[in-house]
């Protein structure tokens, strides 16, 4: 699929803002650790995805019902949603000058009930040429995401017959209608009934 970027310009994939919020410490120390024997971008970008899907769990995966939006907090809290973990590497990948950003699918059931938006990372090498998506939500048992650049490795393939979706545009920030379920929810479960059914 070719992805398409919301933003001409390539630099609104490096910025800060509320949510992606890489100038925090918290994030600052976090990509400085993890560059820590890389040496170059494409040894970072594999690290920091491995951290995000590896070491900070999915909050429906552990049981955590606290919600986080923020990369910072997602940072300090261990823990988040798929939008919330793709924003964290979206900031870790900034933190060292890797233009990053969010791209979505739509799923659903077997059945095609209960669609959902699901968040997703596209970052740009240098010299790459291109987007590419990597999916930081964790693995689990019939899950098995993978940092990879030439063919995908997503944790879900989108199955046109249940109506889901791969949206193909790259967006520079968080789009409002997900940032608002994030920040209004009190726990995950009502999180869970506020997320956004389509883009």
């Amino acid at each position: 699929m070719e992805l398409t970027q919301q933003s001409p310009d390539i630099g609104a994939y490096l910025a800060v803002d509320e949510a992606i919020d890489h100038g925090h410490p918290h994030v600052v120390e976090a990509a400085n650790r993890l560059a820590h024997g890389t040496d170059t971008a494409y040894a970072y970008a594999r690290a920091a995805f491995e951290f995000v899907r590896d070491a900070l769990p999915h909050s429906a995966d552990s049981g955590d019902p606290r919600v986080t939006w923020r990369a910072s907090e997602v940072l300090a809290a261990r823990t988040g949603i798929c939008h919330a973990k793709s924003i964290t590497l979206v900031a870790l990948l900034r933190a060292r000058s890797i233009p990053a950003g969010l791209c979505y699918q739509r799923l659903a059931d077997d059945d095609g009930a209960n669609p959902v938006v699901h968040g997703l990372v596209a970052l740009r090498l240098p010299g790459a040429g291109r987007w590419a998506r990597v999916d930081p939500r964790g693995n689990k048992p019939g899950v098995d995401a993978q940092f990879s650049l030439g063919e995908e490795r997503l944790a879900w393939v989108v199955r046109e017959e249940f109506n889901e979706v791969d949206y193909p545009v790259v967006y520079a920030a968080p789009p409002e209608v997900i940032l608002h379920a994030l920040r209004g929810a009190r726990d995950r479960s009502e999180l869970g009934r506020n997320l956004p059914e389509r883009l």
